[in-house]
């Protein structure tokens, strides 16, 4: 009756795992103004985390911030989606095109991290976004603070960062 037992509590530890481990790879919803997208948070803090070090370690300009937890909670009603599309483009286009390590795995990480914010972008321009001038002005303000940098030092600096921009991805992303 023992082996029964242990057998039946082996086999609902497994059951477990496996609903946990499931969990992990399928996505988050992400919901932005109506619209939605798919987002695998889980990746992208597991391939942040390989270059949040180097990237902080590498931050020369300490009084600089690009970007803050209050900005992206001051983003205004109705200007999620828009807010979003803009700084994804701005992290393909300006950030990880310009991020540069001499360690492959940290390259190949910032790569996914670019892919999958391509992939996002794609899925949220599906979507019918409107920009307010508040919207713009506070990430032309963003790309602003990084045209101050050095380019190299700026991504550094973006990436540094990254990590409030993940917060708050996981914030419209909620567990399912």
């Amino acid at each position: 009756m023992t082996r029964i037992a242990s057998s039946a509590s082996s086999l609902f530890l497994i059951l477990i795992i496996l609903g946990c481990a499931r969990g992990l790879v399928r996505g988050r919803t992400l919901h932005a103004d109506g619209c939605s997208a798919n987002v695998h948070t889980h990746e992208l803090r597991k391939y942040y985390s390989d270059i949040q070090l180097h990237a902080i370690s590498g931050d020369t300009e300490m009084g600089v911030k690009l970007l803050n937890k209050s900005m992206l909670k001051d983003v205004q009603e109705g200007q999620t989606c828009c807010f979003l599309r803009l700084l994804l483009r701005f992290y393909i286009e300006r950030v990880f095109i310009n991020y540069k390590s001499s360690e492959p795995h940290q390259q190949r990480s910032s790569s996914a991290l670019a892919n999958a914010f391509v992939s996002l972008r794609r899925d949220m321009h599906k979507c019918h976004c409107s920009c307010g001038e508040e919207t713009q002005r506070t990430i032309d303000s963003v790309s602003s603070r990084f045209d101050e940098l050095q380019v190299q030092q700026a991504a550094l600096k973006a990436l540094g960062e990254l990590g409030t921009v993940l917060g708050w991805l996981e914030e419209l992303a909620p567990n399912p």
